[in-house]
């Protein structure tokens, strides 16, 4: 989520079928490609280069076995049954969650075992501080905020609003400063008079 700017409820629907890894066009970097479904309908979003490494591994996680639970292997030992043997294990489909568990709770557990639920200011950092970081991190790297805010399916207003500190890197001081050059000082006429008559 810090690689794409997805909001919780977007990452909370995405399923494997809308993710795509592609190449970029300029620098040929691997990207993600997203196609979003969230508050503001489809969208779409193209990741930073370090969500492909992430999105990799969870393709190649397999999905959890309901194994067997303590009662039924009791009574399967009671009642004289073979051990069952393991189920092959199945990948993610197309049509799987990409976050098929609770990853706002899971986000939550691992900020308050690192100490970092709380900000400097006091205020909990949630999932949704992941977006911020990606559009802080755009914004200071100099990306164009317009482009910012179409990969992030908001408004350059937003933007402005809530980053405004984070902007300060994008202005250009030449530009800003321009300061323009004073015209030069007529001489007073009396004086050019008397110098032109001697």
């Amino acid at each position: 989520m810090a690689n794409t700017g997805l909001r919780p409820d977007e990452a909370f629907n995405l399923q494997h079928r809308d993710v795509t890894i592609a190449q970029e066009e300029s620098n040929k970097a691997e990207i993600l490609e997203i196609e979003v479904r969230g508050k503001r309908g489809v969208g779409h979003c193209k990741s930073m280069p370090g969500a492909v490494r992430v999105y990799q591994r969870l393709l190649a996680r397999a999905k959890p076995v309901q194994a067997e639970s303590r009662r039924e292997r009791q009574l399967r030992r009671k009642n004289g049954g073979v051990t069952l043997v393991a189920p092959e294990p199945e990948y993610p489909q197309p049509t799987d969650l990409v976050f098929p568990g609770n990853h706002i709770k899971l986000f939550n557990n691992l900020l308050e075992r690192a100490g970092l639920k709380l900000d400097r200011d006091g205020k909990a950092r949630t999932a949704y501080s992941l977006r911020h970081t990606y559009i802080c991190m755009r914004l200071m790297e100099g990306a164009d905020i317009y482009q910012v805010a179409k990969n992030c399916r908001t408004s350059v207003e937003m933007i402005e609003k809530h980053y405004a500190i984070h902007l300060k890197n994008t202005l250009d001081a030449a530009a800003i400063n321009v300061v323009r050059k004073k015209a030069a000082k007529a001489k007073p006429k009396a004086k050019a008079a008397s110098m032109d008559a001697d």
